[in-house]
């Protein structure tokens, strides 16, 4: 499988073989550098264990809080429920900072995807809700 986002290529498969005809097929048509074992993409660090390959964005984490400043939103009239919510996110990323997602070595290579609707549910707005989830390798990835 190759993965490309902007001038990024993940090249990624089960036979070492493929991976390497595919990387030197590449290369023939365009200048690469390959830069080894996969470690970081996109924001989001790879390592393997022993029990599959573990996803993390704890520099992501971090960079929410320093860049994109969300928490200084309310300071034209802040209240203490946006000091409580404030301090809510601050901790869960202080806590959830270094965890991940692992994806095991032996589970299945099948994507799961599972949405629901319902038109109209909110009483007051009738606006329409929707939900979703997404798994792969038994790893729940996004949802809303």
């Amino acid at each position: 499988m190759v993965l490309v986002y902007v001038d990024d290529l993940l090249i990624t498969g089960s036979s070492q073989h493929l991976l390497k005809q595919t990387r030197d097929k590449l290369q023939t048509k365009f200048k690469m550098k390959d830069l080894g074992e996969l470690k970081l993409f996109l924001g989001i660090e790879f390592a393997r264990s022993s029990k599959g390959i573990v996803m993390c964005q704890r520099k992501y984490a971090v960079e929410l809080i320093t860049e994109v400043h969300v928490l200084s939103q309310y300071m034209h009239s802040p209240k203490v429920s946006h000091m409580e919510a404030a301090l809510r996110v601050v901790k869960y990323i202080k806590e959830a900072t270094g965890l991940g997602l692992l994806m095991p070595a032996k589970s299945s290579n099948q994507l799961l995807t599972y949405c629901d609707s319902d038109w109209g549910a909110c009483l007051q707005t009738r606006s329409s809700v929707t939900g979703y989830l997404v798994k792969f390798k038994d790893a729940l990835f996004s949802w809303k």
